[in-house]
Formats: C-alpha cells, structure tokens, sequence
C-alpha cells in the first residue's frame, strides 16, 4: 500500500508540540491547520495541470496551471473538521463534503450518523482524518465516498498505526496515504502510542 509519511523538519516540529499534553487547544487547533497544510501540499502534489501562456510584464511566457477536474474533501466528522481550511485556503473552488462517524469507546466500533457529499464522478477525492486507528472509521468513510462515485480516493492523516493502515488495505488495496507519523501500535482500548490522545477532545477542549 501506497504509505506517504511527511518528511519535513516543521512538520516533525509540530507535531511534537501536538503530542504534548500541555499543549492548550487554541495551540493545537493552530498547530493542525500548520500540519494541514503541508499534507494538503504533499497529498495534491501529483494533481494534473496544463499549460497556459500569460503575458508577464517584460514578455509573454508559458507556465502550468492546474485543470478543471474538480477537487473535493470529506473530513470525517468531528476531528476531521480541523483539517479542512488548509485545503480550502489553497483551492479556492474545492467543494466539501461530510461523513459523521462516532467511535463507540467501549468497542471501537464507528457508528455513522451523518452523510453530506457533493458530487464526486470525475473529482480528486481527499478523505481527511487525523488518527488512523483501527482503520474501521476510514473503512466506512472510503465505503461511502465510493459508493458515491469516487475513485481512489487519498485518505489524509496526522497520526496513523499499523493496525489501520492494514486494516485499510485489507479492504481497499491500493489506496493512497498520506500521514504525518506512522506510529508504534495500538494499545488495549484502541488509542494509537505513543499519539497523542483524543484529537477532537484535544481540539475543542472537550
């Protein structure tokens, strides 16, 4: 499988101040945007462009400028939500659409509880969620988006463990990763170690 993790030293520096605990959530919500950021770049790095010729004020020159197949991004909610301005911010027209999956932390089970997608035939898909655990939540949100009409998908993380990755080649071979760690493993109750606890807790101090 396709595994892209982030090698840059501001990305190694951020996410060690996401990962202490000390780190207060108007902190950490800025820090994820920063390291959206540089995976929203990394993962959009292959997207087609043309060429277009413009007129710069000494001569005319031929440059690159994306094309017109449209761009959408499906944070799943509630943590994925702090991954979605970087993208917004650099693609101005990238459509947005949203799966609600709750994980049940007596059985790591994601529950879905909410589906909103644009059109997606014919779209560069990005799935944005920032812990990869057990990979169930990314399996149910590849699922749907597939379902809707996407292919190959890419699917964004912060943090992601072994056992996800697995578990989400197991049931989509092939399919693109993008994460800033590739951490140790799982622990008993499914929380990836070291991580970095619960990212929606951590981002909305609940």
């Amino acid at each position: 499988m396709p595994v892209h993790v982030l090698d840059h030293p501001l990305a190694a520096h951020i996410l060690t101040h996401l990962r202490d605990q000390t780190t207060k959530p108007a902190t950490f919500r800025t820090l994820t945007y920063q390291l959206g950021l540089l995976l929203a770049i990394e993962a959009t790095a292959e997207i087609e462009t043309e060429a277009k010729t413009v007129e710069t004020p000494l001569e005319r020159v031929t440059g690159r400028v994306l094309t017109h197949q449209p761009l959408v991004v499906v944070p799943i909610l509630r943590a994925g939500l702090g991954m979605v301005q970087p993208f917004t911010d650099i693609f101005p027209d990238v459509s947005v659409g949203y799966v609600g999956l709750e994980r049940d932390h007596a059985t790591a089970v994601a529950r879905s509880y909410y589906c909103k997608l644009p059109p997606l035939t014919g779209c560069h898909v990005f799935i944005v969620d920032p812990m990869l655990a057990t990979g169930g939540s990314a399996v149910q949100a590849l699922d749907v988006v597939k379902s809707h009409g996407a292919v190959a998908p890419t699917l964004v993380c912060i943090v992601s463990a072994p056992e996800g990755v697995a578990e989400v080649e197991k049931h989509h071979p092939g399919t693109v990763i993008h994460t800033a760690a590739l951490d140790r493993a799982l622990n008993a109750k499914k929380y990836i170690l070291p991580g970095l606890g619960d990212f929606g807790d951590r981002l909305y101090g609940t």
